[in-house]
């Protein structure tokens, strides 16, 4: 545990991945965008390593199941390996919404944080019914939270509440990979 209370990234080493997650609406891609500026990093959103297919059955108000997850999850481990190879740092936006996914992206092998994005539905809901052209229907906001299992208490995951503004959410994930 590091003088602020922060472990020490997995792997040993200066964090080269931040994943910022939560649920869908919660603010990810504004946060890892920001911090890939300020840090900086390549910015990354797993929801571009989605198949087409798995996008279309989202689009259609169906949750994806964890077997449709898996090789998402695996395509997006797979490219974090090679861009920190290249000597890259990256801030992904990432649901996480499953231990076992972000098991395997510490399964990679790379220094890593994980910046979780926690916040209420209505806050996340209301957020989610302004934004337009995303294939995520807000219908589909109480399964993220029914297959959201809570990171809170994870050696590696700090929490950033979805209720902060923009720019204090960056200042704690700064300090959190500092």
């Amino acid at each position: 545990m590091s003088t602020t209370g922060i472990p020490p990234a997995a792997a040993g080493g200066e964090t080269r991945v931040a994943v910022v997650m939560g649920v869908s609406g919660s603010g990810k891609t504004t946060l890892a965008q920001a911090l890939a500026a300020a840090w900086p990093a390549t910015f990354l959103d797993a929801d571009d390593f989605h198949s087409d297919e798995a996008k279309a059955w989202m689009g259609s108000g169906r949750p994806l199941t964890d077997a449709m997850r898996l090789p998402w999850v695996e395509r997006i481990a797979a490219d974090l390996r090679a861009r920190v190879a290249a000597g890259e740092r990256v801030a992904l936006a990432f649901s996480g919404l499953r231990r076992g996914h972000r098991d395997l992206l510490r399964a990679a092998g790379l220094p890593l944080r994980f910046l979780f994005l926690h916040g209420d539905a209505d806050l996340i809901g209301a957020r989610m019914g302004a934004r337009e052209g995303h294939y995520m229907p807000v219908s589909l906001l109480q399964s993220q939270f029914a297959a959201l299992e809570d990171p809170r208490g994870e050696a590696d995951v700090v929490t950033v509440e979805v209720s902060l503004p923009p720019d204090e959410q960056l200042r704690r994930a700064l300090a959190a990979l500092s």
